[in-house]
Order: structure tokens, then C-alpha cells, then sequence
């Protein structure tokens, strides 16, 4: 899952973006509003996650924004103010779920789990295809009851794959939702990371290579 985190304390957003990507999410950083509503005009991310005191663009605006256009991503607003009247102003905006400063990172990945699975496409808690049973809250994976032992970035390509049901993925669109923006377009991440997950996954072959256009799961 990709999340954008707009967040203009440097250190928090950092301390944010770690925290998510520990439990496999791709994470972008904008530290100002500007920014942030600009990166989310280029890219629909799942889940935005939207400090609402932000410097040049309001992170009402940013909200207000973003849920009057149609924005296909979860909008979750931080503020440091706890009371009532705030979080109902929040919500009024637009904004999906609202959370006041500070907040234990365990909450924020909790909701932030449970926003993606409001969209229109949800990704069920417990994938199966063939022998390989992936545990998308737990973050593992196994085949044939064998723990697959996977790398972030590895389990993060699977899931994709067996979760498009067997349509082919594109190398692109693989380094999109599993990578983030810093991702060189010509790199060979998502073939490496192919290479290194098919060998995990073992015999017979769980993915399949489309010659110019992508991979898809060929256990599905």
C-alpha cells in the first residue's frame, strides 16, 4: 500500500514514514502543504496521512481538496488539538478518521489498516493461491506450510501479484505500489526482487514472467 504523510515537524514525519514501512507500506514525505497537495495531485496514494496545521497550503484545504475531487485515497487528518469541535471540523471537511497528537504509532498503522480497506478494492486479511498463503496484517508468508521468510519489498510484490487474481502486473506498476517516489524508473529493483522471490517461493514456478508487458501469480 502507498502513503503519502504531510507533516511539517521533519522528525515526526520521519519517525511516521519508518514506522509504516516496517509493516510494508511505501511511503512519501511532503513537509509543507504546497507540497503535499502537489504530490498527491501526480499520484493517487491509498492513504493520506495529513497534519492540518501545515505552512503555505492549510491542511483543511489540502482535505477539502482532496474529498471534493473525488480523491480515490483514504484522508487520515493529525492535529494537535484533542477536542471534540476539532475532530468534528476534520471529519466535516472530508477527512476519513482523525487522530490528535501524540499517538502511539501501533494506533496509527491500526487505522491507517483499516482505512485502505474502505476503498473499492479490498485486499482480504488472508490471501491464498495454490500453496502460498500470505498474511497481509501479520506481514508473512508461507507456501506449503513453509515460512518463505520474505523481505519487505518481496512480500510487498507477491501480495500485489496474487491479489490481482491473476491479471498480469507491469514492472512500473509494481515499483509504484510497492516502492516509493525516490524510485529510479529504470532501475532493476523489480526484476531483482523477482529473481530473489521466485527462488524463496521454490518449485513449481509461482510467477510468471509476460515477455513485454509484466508478471502475473501463475499459482492463482
Amino acid at each position: 500500500m502507498r502513503v503519502l504523510v504531510i507533516e511539517d515537524e521533519a522528525q515526526l514525519a520521519d519517525a511516521i514514514a519508518r514506522g509504516l514501512r516496517q509493516v510494508g507500506h511505501a511511503v512519501d514525505i511532503a513537509l509543507d502543504g504546497e507540497q503535499g497537495i502537489e504530490k498527491a495531485r501526480v499520484s493517487d496514494y491509498d492513504v493520506v496521512v495529513l497534519d492540518r496545521d501545515l505552512p503555505l497550503v492549510h491542511g483543511d484545504d489540502i482535505c477539502r481538496e482532496l474529498a471534493t475531487t473525488g480523491y480515490p485515497g483514504r484522508i487520515i487528518m493529525l492535529t494537535a488539538s484533542g477536542s471534540i469541535d476539532a475532530r468534528v471540523e476534520g471529519l466535516l471537511l472530508g477527512a476519513d478518521d482523525y487522530l490528535p497528537k501524540p499517538f502511539a504509532m501501533q494506533e496509527l498503522q491500526a487505522r491507517i489498516h483499516a482505512l485502505s480497506r474502505r476503498g473499492g478494492t479490498v485486499t482480504p486479511p488472508i490471501l491464498v493461491a495454490g500453496d502460498i498463503v500470505l498474511d497481509t496484517a501479520r506481514r508473512t508468508a508461507t507456501r506449503g506450510g513453509r515460512d518463505l521468510r520474505l523481505t519487505r519489498k518481496e512480500l510487498g510484490v507477491l501480495e500485489t501479484l496474487v491479489a490481482a487474481g491473476g491479471a498480469v502486473v507491469s514492472a512500473e506498476e509494481l515499483l509504484e505500489r510497492v516502492w516509493d517516489e525516490h524510485a529510479d524508473p529504470f532501475t532493476n529493483a523489480v526484476r531483482i526482487t523477482i529473481m530473489t522471490l521466485r527462488r524463496k517461493l521454490g518449485d513449481p514456478p509461482a510467477v510468471e514472467t509476460v515477455v513485454g508487458v509484466g508478471y502475473r501469480a501463475s499459482c492463482v
